[in-house]
């Protein structure tokens, strides 16, 4: 019942927020990331969980990906990184009445699955997020997985890495579905992790994007070990 009463208080005070921040990031857009880092550090304390890091994100890195399980993990990101990460998400996204708008001042990077041509689109807007210094930030899974184990790794973020020849940094997530389940709307306080892993040359190994997952498999393997060990 406790986690059910803590998760409507997130879904009152994000549906409050979020369009604050919205008309915040459209009237003041040249601090746009100024704005989504407070409003995403805020986070932590108006739903009480601690965020801890491990490791540091690599400022040669302009691709960042990272497993997904939790609309928070979008959240500790921005809180954590020291970038301005420019997030790929599904056209859906933009379509949600009011909310949609949180990928327009910042000038997010939406796909549409369902067009061959989204490909084309995503390689050249993040072609020029990049030459404005942003970070791209994708989740290769595609969507929400149940945290225990990494989905299979659609092609997008490997045709990115590689056609504009970008280092990648894996970075794993932990704790965030814990903290806030939106698909069967629990909140509870906990603590999440932000794992950033070492960074990846494609050009350096043919079958880099493999073993990345298998990097990434193992440091959520060790990381769900070491929080059960610790409670």
């Amino acid at each position: 019942m406790f986690a059910r009463i803590r998760a409507l208080w997130a879904l009152i005070q994000l549906s409050i927020s979020i369009p604050i921040t919205i008309l915040l990031m459209y009237v003041f857009n040249a601090h746009h990331r100024a704005i989504r880092r407070t409003w995403a550090k805020l986070q932590s304390t108006l739903l009480g969980y601690t965020l801890l890091q491990k490791g540091a994100a690599d400022p040669e890195a302009k691709l960042i990906i990272m497993n997904h399980q939790s609309l928070l993990d979008i959240v500790v990101m921005e809180a954590l990184h020291p970038g301005n990460p420019c997030w790929v998400a599904k056209k859906e996204v933009e379509k949600i009445p009011v909310f949609g708008h949180i990928m327009h001042p910042p000038k997010m990077i939406s796909i549409d699955r369902s067009d061959r041509r989204s490909m084309v689109k995503l390689l050249k807007e993040a072609k020029v997020r990049i030459g404005e210094g942003r970070v791209i930030a994708i989740f290769p899974e595609g969507t929400r997985g149940k945290g225990g184990r990494l989905l299979k790794f659609q092609v997008g973020a490997k045709a990115l890495a590689e056609k504009l020849n970008l280092t990648v940094q894996p970075v794993i997530i932990t704790g965030t579905r814990q903290v806030l389940d939106s698909q069967h709307f629990k909140a509870n306080g906990g603590t999440v992790c932000v794992t950033f892993l070492e960074s990846v040359n494609p050009a350096s190994d043919p079958l880099w994007y493999e073993h990345i997952k298998e990097t990434m498999e193992k440091a959520l393997e060790d990381e769900l070990a070491n929080t059960s060990r610790h409670r």
